[in-house]
């Protein structure tokens, strides 16, 4: 019977997790990392400027030493899902049962963005392909404007108040660009500005439901649908679907370099600019460092999310060796790609070129592939098919490390206990649907670049928690944990290294958060962490009677409820005021540029 329950069988109506990987089927499901360089690497280059391929790089750097410590902490839980977050969860446990749950839900609200935004960008692309906006400059938008030049005269109130917006501008010029402009808009199908409604969420962002709601929809369905199937099936699917994109992506990153067609003026003389979005060299003042350290605190979104090789241990044929390796080939895999296309954008297309609306937003990043290898129009359209399956590489990675997390946390008895289900394949389905109503919402919300942004940097304010605490979790799980077995066990002195770093991620929070065209960016993402305590609160206190699943117990070693020794004393506590004070006084200390 244990055989068949291992299996993942359903048992009445719930099924489990089943132990179907070895470490390449965890490195292929996180494949889908190195494509997260594309979601940012247009508002990073905008908000550093020259500095954004050294932003990559250091970012990148700082991920996979800390993945040591992840490493490290998995191997202890070989019967746990849910990635580092819920190893490194339980440290915290005996120093504050609100502290746990905390870090679960960071990861959480962090990575599930993915599904969102990767669809708000994907579906941009689809629509470009089907109902593309014409350029100023196309013939059909030229043959408009021959058609209807008397529709704008040069005593038009129209003209006035446009040379009055753009002085120094001639009546006749002012007259083109009102054509132009009026052309465009004439000719670009009526899907492009369809939204069936639209409404503002009060201290958040606007909401639209439109034609990107609509199509993001249906792919997050379809993903979902191949999800369903099991651990397994996706990592099958990942496999192939890896091959086809990051095969070509590291041939394009390479291409520029050894074809020599690197710019050596845009990639030195290193400054930050003088304001975000402006192709303008800035100096190392007080703001300059500001967009500094807000581009590592936006790339950190990305660069250090092969951690989620981990979140399958529980599905891990031997989890004493695939653990570590899983970890550590996603990270190399992901220092290649990390390293490589920022610099190969930059190289090529230099900091204007970085500044495109199309690079910023996503939906322009097939097109400008397409130039560093100088492709013609049929092998850049391929490109758009390339990159479109490049986002399903990384949405299907989120929804699978960020079903897992909720999963792992209803069964330890941290989130609501209808997430404690498994169907008949080892697919967290509940937790499936909690992403996929969650990110219907954030999608409605990412319909504009606007929404896009503010989304990605509140989310990374909970990203930014949990690394905080996970890095922070290492080193007391030595002093309290000591007698739990480590398969693989990081050097002392690099889990000394990643608790420094934990404070330097702080400081990035505290700077970083505003500069992404949201002041309130720290403080929502603070509010919506918070909202895990009453959640907490209600299963373990109401549900539970404040007692935790036996399971979760047996994982620390302990017996009945006793949380044991505080081996650490103080510190924990410590290290979270030290973190907070870090954060307040670094959003207080830097300020952007005037």
């Amino acid at each position: 019977m244990t055989d068949v329950v291992e299996a993942g069988i359903a048992s009445g109506t719930e099924g489990k997790l089943i132990r179907a990987l070895d470490w390449k089927g965890a490195f292929w499901v996180a494949a889908g990392v190195p494509p997260l360089v594309l979601f940012s690497i247009g508002g990073i280059a905008g908000t550093t400027g020259k500095l954004a391929f050294v932003v990559w790089i250091i970012s990148m750097v700082m991920g996979f030493l800390q993945s040591f410590t992840y490493a490290e902490i998995a191997g202890m839980f070989g019967n746990k899902s849910g990635g580092a977050s819920v190893y490194g969860a339980t440290a915290w446990l005996r120093y504050s049962k609100f502290i746990a749950p905390l870090s679960v839900w960071c990861n959480w609200f962090a990575w599930s963005p993915v599904l969102s935004l990767g669809c708000a960008i994907a579906a941009g692309y689809i629509l470009n392909a089907f109902y593309p906006i014409p350029a100023a400059d196309s013939q059909m938008v030229l043959d408009w404007i021959s058609a209807h030049a008397a529709s704008v005269t040069a005593d038009s109130p129209r003209v006035a108040e446009y040379i009055a917006a753009h002085a120094g501008t001639t009546p006749e010029d002012a007259v083109k660009a009102l054509l132009g402009t009026d052309g465009v808009a004439a000719l670009t199908p009526a899907i492009r500005s369809w939204s069936l409604v639209s409404f503002s969420i009060p201290f958040l962002a606007t909401a639209n439901i439109n034609a990107t709601f609509f199509i993001g929809g249906i792919l997050m369905l379809i993903i979902f649908a191949i999800q369903h199937r099991g651990i397994s099936e996706t990592a099958s699917v990942q496999k192939w679907l890896a091959i086809i994109v990051l095969v070509p992506l590291l041939i394009i990153g390479l291409y520029p370099i050894v074809s020599g067609q690197i710019v050596a003026a845009n990639v030195t003389g290193l400054v930050p600019p003088t304001a975000a979005y402006t192709a303008s060299d800035g100096t190392w003042s007080n703001g300059g460092w500001t967009l500094f350290l807000g581009g590592l605190y936006i790339a950190a979104w990305s660069t250090y999310g092969f951690e989620t090789a981990v979140c399958y241990t529980r599905e891990l044929k031997n989890p004493k060796t695939d653990t570590f390796k899983a970890i550590f080939y996603s990270g190399l895999a992901c220092c290649l790609f990390f390293f490589l296309v920022p610099f190969a954008f930059q190289g090529v297309l230099g900091h204007a070129g970085m500044l495109a609306p199309g690079i910023v937003d996503g939906t322009g990043v097939a097109e400008a592939l397409g130039g560093l290898i100088s492709a013609g129009r049929v092998i850049t359209q391929l490109l758009v098919v390339l990159m479109i399956m490049a986002l399903f590489l990384a949405i299907m990675t989120a929804m699978a490390g960020s079903s897992r997390t909720l999963y792992q946390g209803s069964k330890d008895g941290w989130l609501p206990k209808y997430l404690d289900h498994a169907n008949e394949h080892g697919a967290p389905t509940r937790a499936m649907w909690t992403d996929f109503a969650f990110n219907l919402f954030l999608l409605a919300i990412a319909s504009d670049a606007g929404g896009y942004f503010f989304v990605l940097a509140v989310s990374n304010v909970g990203y930014i928690i949990f690394n905080f605490l996970n890095l922070n979790s290492g080193w007391i799980h030595r002093m309290d944990s000591g007698h739990i077995e480590r398969p693989w066990k990081a050097p002392t002195w690099l889990i000394g290294v990643n608790t420094a770093l934990a404070f330097v991620n702080a400081l990035f929070l505290g700077a970083g958060a505003k500069v992404w065209g949201y002041s309130n960016a720290l403080w929502v993402g603070f509010i919506f962490a918070a909202l895990i305590l009453p959640v907490f609160a209600y299963r373990h206190y109401v549900r539970d009677g404040g007692k935790f699943p036996a399971g979760a117990m047996e994982d620390l070693g302990l017996i009945g409820q006793d949380l044991g020794v505080k081996k650490a004393g103080m510190l924990p506590y410590l290290a979270l005021v030290g973190g907070l004070a870090i954060v307040l006084i670094a959003n207080w200390f830097f300020q952007l540029p005037a």
